[in-house]
């Protein structure tokens, strides 16, 4: 589905993500890990167009996109959640998720498709469709936030830190969302996380990241027991 090939981010001369490789296979939850500076927000702006690659490629569905602008990079099926949702204010519940589904993958939908298709997955987030925006907890942004994204219809969700400011209730209800996201609608996850309790419970696989490179890609079981992650989680290196 995705394929990430030698890919590297320059600013400058601080080189941010380093010649790093991957794929996502169809269906599955894929965990990127690392800790702050490590490259992941980066690589995360790489795949969804926000930043060009210095170098590598990156191909989603056979074609190259790396460097597309990000809106025809939603339209291809790639969309993404934000760490700090920022939601329009002065739009409903349903009118935020809705104006998401107009502009998303399924394309040329008329505003009575795309109320419905908003109303569909603010149900599936557990969102009431006619509440407006006063009032909402962390909770329910990160839930707004999600129902956008998957409101454009992605194939392939970039999911960047769901479960920050959420309680372990709240956590745990989060990861649990992503899974049904991935089983109900068939949408592939790269989920950035660094509550790294909740997120080893879900994913398939997982990357761990550290100083742009790319040093550990296995089954979550098999990360605690690597050396350099070891290094890196447990504290036997500063950064």
């Amino acid at each position: 589905m995705l394929e990430v090939a030698a890919l590297s981010k320059r600013f400058g001369g601080f080189l941010a993500v380093n010649r790093v490789s991957f794929e996502v296979r169809q269906g599955e939850i894929l965990g990127l890990i690392g800790p702050n500076g490590s490259g992941k927000s980066t690589l995360f702006n790489l795949i969804a167009g926000t930043l060009r690659p210095s170098e590598g490629s990156i191909r989603f569905a056979g074609a190259e996109i790396g460097g597309l602008p990000a809106h025809d990079i939603c339209r291809r099926g790639i969309a993404r959640t934000f760490q700090i949702p920022r939601p329009f204010r002065n739009l409903s519940l349903i009118d935020n998720v809705a104006l998401a589904a107009y502009h998303g993958k399924a394309g040329a939908l008329g505003r009575g498709e795309s109320l419905e298709r908003a109303k569909d997955v603010l149900a599936m987030v557990g969102l009431p469709a006619a509440d407006g925006m006063n009032g909402l907890g962390a909770a329910a942004l990160k839930k707004l936030e999600l129902a956008r994204a998957i409101a454009t219809g992605p194939t392939l969700l970039l999911a960047d830190e769901s479960l920050g400011g959420l309680d372990a209730t709240e956590m745990e209800r989060a990861a649990d969302l992503l899974q049904e996201v991935r089983s109900r609608m068939g949408i592939s996850i790269i989920w950035v996380e660094h509550i790294m309790g909740v997120l080893m419970r879900v994913v398939d696989r997982v990357i761990v990241l550290d100083h742009g490179e790319k040093i550990f890609e296995g089954l979550p079981a098999n990360a605690a027991g690597d050396a350099r992650v070891a290094e890196v989680y447990l504290g036997q290196r500063h950064h």
